[in-house]
């Protein structure tokens, strides 16, 4: 018997715990401490569980039920008396508030889930949990498995497609109890799809955040030259892409190339051919979406799935529009992304000159100091997940075998 808890309220909490619910040999709680998220979902459910609608390429549509043991906002109520996997799903921006509250009642052999981790969330987890993380099993994952939304909040939930694969990388407890197998256990939970790819260093997802290496650069490359005034209609953001900026794109991502080679040359016994060009990323999650694949700015152009997204933008009174800079794209893949990239570049001695451009010109923007004159030096690297604000400064150190 495994037991779960999945940590969160949203969409992806919602399909995971109705998924692991629905198994017989797994046992399901949630943990949602925003608001009053607990009690409302706990009324909703009631005793008919949830209900979650499954869509897979090559099957018929299919719906799971299954009702978590409980649902609750008391950390030390959703440990007791044991917990296997801890699975967060929360944003980035909410992992520290779940890790503290939960610190108190980790244990020996568990395993912590990101899904998604994003970048720096394994230091985020050995720097709030402490010496303790050494007997965890880490795991983080590059994205959700699903592409999902809630129908009705605490009842039911729409699974709209599920990936093939989902790459990830775990860090094993050097601790006697834990016995788990992390990977097959966080497979039960979620079903035979997608299938579990965990392979690499820790590390190698964390150098794989991919929304910090194209939203903060497709933004840079539309708005660099605004002149303030507003526009008729908000651009296009991923297919009205230009070369320039998918150059910028291909050479963010060729610093974080040479960043893992860098770190595999001075730790040979290190593997992070996890890591990937974005290039590469685009082909491999979006085999069938894309119209031409010749190059990363045909992919990104001709990509289906991006069809009529647009620059987040505000309305203004006459029917015009501005850009709105204060979206997740800065805000959230700035400090957990972009930031994240440069701080273990500055320690693996890899300069990178179009990451600190693309940087300078986002934190002018939320009106935060991240970078000064190229270091990583600024005032507000206390809201980042770069490793120097957990005090990880030496490659030991982001690597876990040191501080």
């Amino acid at each position: 018997m495994i037991t779960v808890l999945v940590c969160g309220g949203g969409n992806g909490a919602h399909v995971c715990a109705g998924l692991a619910a629905s198994h017989d040999d797994v046992t399901a709680r949630v943990l949602t401490m925003f608001e009053d998220e607990a009690e409302r979902w706990t009324a909703a459910m009631g005793q008919e569980g949830l209900h979650i609608a499954v869509r897979h390429s090559g099957s018929e549509p299919s719906t799971v039920i299954g009702k978590p043991a409980y649902v609750t906002k008391d950390p030390a109520e959703a440990m007791k008396p044991n917990v296997d996997l801890i699975v967060i799903t929360v944003p980035s921006f909410a992992h520290e508030q779940y890790l503290k509250a939960l610190k108190p009642y980790v244990r020996a052999g568990m395993t912590i889930v990101g899904c998604p981790g994003r970048a720096g969330f394994d230091f985020a987890v050995r720097s709030i949990i402490g010496e303790i993380s050494a007997e965890l099993s880490i795991m983080n994952f590059e994205s959700l498995p699903w592409a999902c939304r809630i129908s009705e909040f605490g009842q039911s939930a729409d699974v709209l497609g599920v990936k093939d694969t989902l790459a990830g990388a775990v860090q094993k407890s050097k601790s006697a109890d834990g016995k788990l197998d992390p990977t097959a256990a966080f497979q039960k939970v979620l079903g035979d799809y997608p299938k579990l790819l965990t392979r690499g260093h820790l590390l190698g997802v964390t150098l794989s955040p991919t929304n910090g290496c194209i939203h903060p650069e497709i933004l840079y490359g539309q708005w660099k030259d605004w002149d303030g005034k507003p526009v008729a209609k908000p651009p296009l953001f991923y297919n009205g892409l230009d070369e320039e900026t998918a150059h910028l794109i291909s050479g963010v991502s060729d610093e974080v190339l040479a960043t893992a080679k860098a770190i595999m040359e001075q730790r040979p016994n290190v593997d992070l051919s996890n890591v990937e060009h974005i290039f590469q990323w685009y082909l491999r999650t979006y085999p069938d979406d894309i119209g031409d694949k010749s190059t990363l700015y045909t992919t990104i152009r001709t990509n289906k799935a991006y069809t009529g997204l647009i620059h987040p933008c505000t309305k203004t009174d006459d029917e015009q529009y501005l850009p709105n800079f204060r979206y997740r794209y800065i805000t959230e893949d700035l400090p957990y992304g972009l930031t994240v990239l440069k701080g273990i570049a500055e320690i693996a001695g890899v300069p990178t000159p179009k990451m600190d451009h693309v940087i300078e010109w986002a934190q002018e923007k939320i009106g935060k100091s991240f970078i000064v004159n190229g270091k990583l030096t600024g005032s507000d690297l206390n809201i980042t997940r770069c490793p120097q604000r957990y005090g990880f400064n030496t490659l030991d150190g982001i690597l876990g075998m040191s501080k």
